[in-house]
């Protein structure tokens, strides 16, 4: 008897390795993948511009980075404190300078991490389709940085924005980047329930018609997996509208499995267990058994230090056997 559909996810052609570059942009969905991947030690470069929601506004940022398009958006200043249409509202600064110094900062950092890498992904996750206005010249922003609300007015994107937007920015960017889309499982009741499964569907077959005119852009059903295999509460944080740990590490997992390799998959297995020995804490740290430990702990550091970068994990295991000596 079968009590759920489980969602198979067919092997990707390409795959995405440790000397990969991973560009992760888009809504906070892009976060807790980012965040999976940066503890893993891939090299991947999450969120620059904050959590952004809508894809015109994505769309604008990465083809700003990629192809030198000046942004449309400007400085806004709300107590004392200057912000940025284009960005989110944890970029602030003292000044219209400061904050458009900080905007260049960011656009330049996206632009190396990629150009940089001969082995290049772009992983983009959208987040709605509903957007924010400037009621005066019609240009979409990224936060509203809690300006009056008369400021803005609020509408749906069309399928047909979305490709065009994206036609524009594919036309900047560099042509041997691989770009995986994915539509946000994170519900917006903000817009209501009824809007907010409007929104995703407009973003949804966006996404569908993006895959099917590029070749070097896939689609990964996120937000499938979350609403159509996980399938329950039990797998959304207490506010019921996020999805839990335990949701992103099952949806990270099936990433893994069209993504990844079986080098990579040892690679990664290797690390967590040496990424849990320097988390242990012994209850006698001057114990000849924690000395042990802790040299084959140093062994281990070292080995893997031949493929990913552990720098600062050894400075700290050599703190650790620092502190063993003075305690012994």
């Amino acid at each position: 008897m079968q009590f759920r559909t489980e969602l198979i996810i067919s092997q990707a052609a390409e795959a995405i390795t440790h000397k990969s570059r991973l560009l992760l942009v888009g809504s906070c969905f892009a976060d807790e993948v980012g965040q999976r991947l940066t503890e893993y030690k891939f090299q991947a470069l999450v969120n620059p511009f904050g959590t952004i929601f809508n894809p015109l506004s994505l769309f604008e940022l990465l083809q700003s980075a990629f192809g030198g398009v000046p942004l449309r958006t400007a400085p806004v200043t709300r107590d004392g404190i200057f912000f940025h249409y284009g960005l989110h509202s944890r970029y602030f600064a003292e000044s219209a300078q400061a904050i458009e110094q900080l905007v260049q900062q960011q656009l330049q950092q996206t632009a190396d991490f990629l150009q940089t890498s001969a082995d290049k992904w772009l992983i983009i996750t959208l987040g709605t389709a509903w957007i924010y206005e400037l009621a005066e010249s019609g240009i979409p922003v990224a936060n509203c940085h809690k300006m009056p609300a008369q400021l803005f007015r609020k509408r749906l994107l069309s399928v047909e924005e979305i490709v065009k937007r994206f036609d524009s920015l594919q036309a900047n960017l560099p042509t041997d980047c691989r770009i995986i889309l994915t539509v946000s499982p994170v519900r917006h009741i903000k817009d209501t329930l009824p809007l907010n499964a409007v929104s995703k569907s407009v973003m949804r077959l966006a996404a569908h018609q993006i895959c099917e005119q590029y070749t070097n852009v896939h689609y990964f059903p996120a937000y499938e997996l979350l609403l159509d295999d996980l399938r329950d509460y039990r797998f959304y944080t207490t506010d019921m509208l996020h999805p839990s740990a335990q949701a992103v590490d099952y949806i990270f997992d099936k990433f893994a499995t069209a993504y990844f390799r079986e080098p990579t998959l040892q690679l990664m297995q290797r690390w967590r267990k040496i990424r849990q020995g320097l988390a242990h804490r012994p209850l006698q740290a001057n114990s000849d058994a924690h000395r042990r430990f802790l040299e084959q702990l140093a062994r281990e550091l070292e080995e893997i230090s031949q493929e990913l970068e552990v720098s600062k994990e050894i400075a700290e295991l050599h703190r650790l056997q620092s502190d063993w000596e003075v305690l012994s």
